[in-house]
């Protein structure tokens, strides 16, 4: 317990994650969650059309309930054991409440940046990928190893393309049940590089 406790945000954000993926996952609510839950660009525009007959959240909510609903098994799995492996090292260094901040902007800076890629577009962008791409890049900035000639930042960059990289091979092999939002890990991970540094400095300026 006392091991958890020291990633008790990352370890709550992973077990809400599961339980609420898994349940839409199991009962066959996907199109009704992605649609409900996603984020949408061509609403956050004002362009697009609510649909008939599914109950939906709030434009502004939905960059993080997005989060909680996933396409399939893999692309969970997936995702859990990267915020699981990323997230608790980084929690016990920024403390929790920094990786929660780190999260859900990067919950936001995902939708801002599957926006900009395409701002009239009306698929909804679903999983937690993009916020925690945020994660990984904390985890990138703070546990990277510098190797002759690469510093951190480029550390964290190449970690960053494997994290994409990654998605889009499941994303091919139709395993993740979903179209991979390349704009979204670009703005998750943008948001990380940018905030792990004062997110550091407050966190120890505090403690």
């Amino acid at each position: 317990m006392d091991r958890i406790a020291g990633w008790r945000v990352t370890a709550g954000v992973a077990a809400l994650t599961l339980i609420v993926s898994g349940l839409v996952i199991v009962n066959g609510l996907l199109t009704q969650a992605a649609v409900g839950w996603g984020f949408i660009p061509a609403l956050a525009s004002g362009t697009g059309v609510l649909p008939i007959g599914i109950a939906t959240l709030p434009v502004w909510l939905t960059p993080l309930s997005a989060t909680l609903v996933h396409g399939g098994w893999a692309h969970l799995a997936l995702n859990l054991v990267m915020l699981v492996y990323c997230g608790q090292q980084a929690e016990r260094t920024l403390g929790p409440v920094s990786i929660a901040i780190l999260y859900v902007v990067g919950a936001y800076a995902a939708a801002g940046g599957q926006w900009l890629q395409g701002p009239a577009a009306d698929v909804p962008m679903i999983g937690a990928s993009g916020a925690i791409s945020a994660v990984v890049a904390a985890y990138a900035l703070l546990y990277g190893r510098r190797h002759k000639g690469v510093s951190e930042l480029g550390h964290a960059l190449w970690l960053g393309a494997a994290w994409i990289g990654i998605q889009l091979l499941i994303g091919l092999a139709g395993m993740g049940g979903v179209t991979v939002a390349v704009g979204a890990h670009i703005g998750g991970f943008l948001a990380g590089l940018l905030l792990t540094r004062p997110l550091l400095m407050w966190h120890y300026r505090r403690a």
